[in-house]
């Protein structure tokens, strides 16, 4: 069949038998192959001829396939419509277009990140909303009974807190959360009657729903960072792409409009940028001597020094805030204390990095070396701000390293604190606030008043202030902040998903008008690869910082007697145990007391070795295939500019300008002349054929000479 289809005529002559060989079994994966036509990399003209292979003239398909090919296509053309809708209906598309273009991939992957930001929220409340509150509102929880009689011995006739708000203005009611004390927003408003008298556990829901989010935000920002990360990690650190792709193909024909014509021209010209100062900044790495890089490394560690005793004095400012603002509710100047410590990490956040910069810019750092340096230390104060904040929440709160009477009897400091669960709910709630505020504030009473006086007045000292530059690692990292805040409240705050989704929501909006109105982009151009990676890199740090505190409090902290759904357990987690005695079998509680005792850990872990093991041997082996496949690469360029040098010999050669004759009526008519699949073609193997003496009909002696070459394919620009 298939010498039918590659010789039609008698007297050609045959080629090697290796080449045609290949040919045949190249011929017949695509005839069994059940890929479609229309998705292999060939022309129009190599399709139609496989086609022709898969369906020869004379040969009926089946109703059966027949039926089954119109399905597929239907459903093929189906998944593009719905994917084209989707992208058209895609929420900010014509936005994140526009900023691309103008400011270039990095700054675009911010917006993108933010949609990101927004879609985990949304996901969150979703769940939250499935598994707790419509359960919660269909089985209608019981009323709150009598308050528990305390019998605490509190200093001084001290009584514990009731959760009336002391002050009845209605809008610092709202502010602080005081004024939703008694909904769903937080914890203690939640209730729920015996786990044996109802189906559907509301106490289980409530406990697995935050870890189940948070595992799946994990699972979802893992998916995005090894999906964003850089080229240069699995092509090496020498590996550069060519500039004449980017010159001879970046631009987009079916562009029409000025204004899109205008965008596409500032992203080239970005990516350029990019491109460019990479290679600069390689090229200035490779000439340092010796000495110079051991002076730029003494350089780093007094710098590192100097940096982390601001850090450690930064966090330091927060753990005594905290303290003071709890210990001192009573005050009149309570109000004031309310936002202390969001305060003060406002403030630290704010004055660190440019404490930083001033450090390093003393020290005449290259523009990268300074950016990056900036960039780690304010990731190190964002998340240490952030934890001593909760360190020091817990120590007030629940009494870590301090001995009070309540403490010892009840497990957290009952006598200040009779729901604790709402009071970190409330912190929280007020953090995130806060963080929203401060953006609308420094946007509306910073930025804008800043441009609009560089706008308005001329000179030098307006000159040297301008407009504020976009700095993008300072954006991500406070509305990585503004996450971590949302994840550490899942459990004392369960709506607080909503509300971060409506700020995220509305940021974007802001940052878009900062951007494109009161500030000017960063002289440092940003990848959009490695900008992803950062992004994700922090936000997954982030949510670390937020799964350790819960877990530790899920599984270990004493839950408040009077509020909330776990008032009568000694932990949160206890009710997974109770549930387990009463909804499940006896052979089913053993697999599970199986799957949670020591006995387990060792063949757990022996099979994750085994996993690791595995995993490391399959990236090593594709490593290795990857740097041959490399070299095969470079080695194949060669070939074809050896293919380009010998055509240039023969054709200079005397009487190559005359005519070649016409072409043999035994050539293989049957094959497409672009069909070159990858494959070495018939006759290409093999030793070179003599080449025949001229003649008169063949003046160069060019017919029947075979060019060696492993593939037909001609080398395209981007290869010469």
């Amino acid at each position: 069949m298939l010498r039918q289809w590659s010789v039609q005529a008698s007297g050609e002559p045959e080629p090697e038998p290796a080449g045609e060989e290949l040919w045949e079994q190249e011929m017949e994966r695509l005839c069994s192959s059940q890929e479609p036509v229309r998705v292999l990399p060939y022309a129009m003209v190599d399709k139609r001829f496989i086609r022709q292979l898969r369906e020869p003239e004379g040969v009926k398909t089946s109703c059966w396939q027949q039926w089954r090919r119109r399905q597929q296509t239907a459903g093929r053309r189906l998944g593009e419509a719905a994917r084209r809708l989707a992208r058209g209906c895609g929420l900010w598309e014509g936005a994140l277009y526009e900023i691309g273009g103008l400011f270039g991939t990095g700054i675009q992957s911010y917006f993108t990140f933010l949609r990101f930001l927004l879609l985990l929220n949304l996901l969150t409340l979703l769940l939250t909303t499935s598994f707790v509150l419509l359960p919660l509102t269909w089985l209608r929880p019981p009323d709150r009974g009598p308050a528990l009689n305390f019998t605490l011995q509190c200093p001084g006739g001290h009584q514990p807190q009731t959760g009336v708000p002391k002050f009845n203005n209605l809008l610092w009611n709202v502010l602080t959360g005081r004024a939703f004390n008694n909904t769903y927003l937080f914890y203690g408003a939640y209730r729920a009657g015996p786990e044996s008298s109802s189906i559907y556990s509301i106490r289980l829901a409530y406990l697995l729903s935050p870890l189940a989010c948070l595992l799946l935000c994990f699972c979802g920002i893992l998916r995005r960072m090894v999906k964003g990360l850089p080229q240069k990690m699995f092509l090496g650190q020498d590996y550069r792409s060519p500039l004449s792709a980017k010159v001879f193909s970046s631009w987009d024909f079916c562009i029409q409009g000025q204004e899109a014509a205008t965008i596409k021209k500032h992203e080239i010209s970005n990516e350029f940028k990019v491109e460019l100062e990479e290679g600069r900044h390689l090229l200035t790495v490779q000439h340092q001597t010796r000495a110079q890089r051991a002076c730029h490394l003494l350089t780093y560690l007094r710098v590192n020094i100097l940096i982390g005793l601001l850090v450690v004095g930064a966090i330091s400012a927060i753990f005594w805030a905290t303290k003071y603002s709890q210990d001192n509710k009573e005050e009149s100047l309570f109000l004031l204390l309310q936002y202390l410590p969001p305060g003060v990490i406002a403030l630290v956040n704010f004055l660190g990095p440019l404490l930083f910069v001033f450090l390093v810019q003393l020290e005449n750092y290259p523009p990268n070396t300074e950016v990056n340096l900036t960039l780690i230390w304010c990731v190190v104060l964002k998340l240490a701000s952030l934890g001593m904040f909760s360190f020091s929440l817990g120590q007030t709160l629940l009494c870590f390293g301090r001995n009070k009477t309540s403490c010892e009897s009840y497990g957290y400091n009952a006598c200040d604190y009779q729901c604790w669960e709402n009071s970190v709910g409330e912190e929280l709630y007020k953090l995130s606030i806060f963080n929203f505020l401060l953006t609308v504030a420094f946007t509306f009473l910073v930025s804008l008043p800043r441009r609009l006086l560089v706008e308005r007045f001329s000179g030098r000292f307006w000159a040297w202030l301008d407009r504020e530059e976009f700095l993008l690692p300072k954006n991500v990292l406070d509305i990585v902040e503004g996450q971590t805040v949302t994840w550490m409240g899942l459990f004392y705050c369960p709506l607080l998903p909503l509300l971060n989704s409506i700020f995220v929501f509305l940021t974007f909006y802001i940052k878009k008008y900062t951007l494109l109105r009161n500030s000017r982009a960063s002289p440092r151009p940003f990848r959009a690869s490695s900008s992803i990676f950062f992004f994700q890199l922090v936000l997954i740090l982030g949510l670390l910082l937020a799964a350790v505190p819960l877990g530790y409090v899920v599984s270990s902290i004493r839950s408040s007697w009077d509020c909330g759904l776990f008032a009568n357990y000694s932990a949160p987690w206890q009710v997974v145990p109770e549930l387990v005695a009463l909804r499940l079998p006896p052979p089913s509680q053993r697999i599970l007391h199986y799957l949670g005792s020591h006995a387990f850990s060792f063949p757990l872990l022996i099979l994750l070795s085994l996993v690791l093991t595995v995993c490391v041997s399959q990236s090593q082996a594709s490593a290795r295939a990857i740097r041959g496949l490399r070299k095969q690469l470079v080695w194949q360029v060669q070939e074809k500019w050896h293919l380009v040098d010998d055509l240039s010999r023969l054709m200079s050669e005397p009487g190559s300008g005359d005519s070649l004759g016409p072409e043999s009526p035994h050539s293989r008519g049957s094959r497409p002349r672009s069909f070159c699949p990858g494959f070495p073609c018939p006759g290409s193997p093999g030793p070179r054929a003599p080449r025949p003496e001229p003649s008169l009909e063949d003046p160069a002696g060019l017919r029947g000479v075979r060019v060696p070459a492993r593939s037909c394919r001609f080398p395209s620009g981007s290869e010469l």
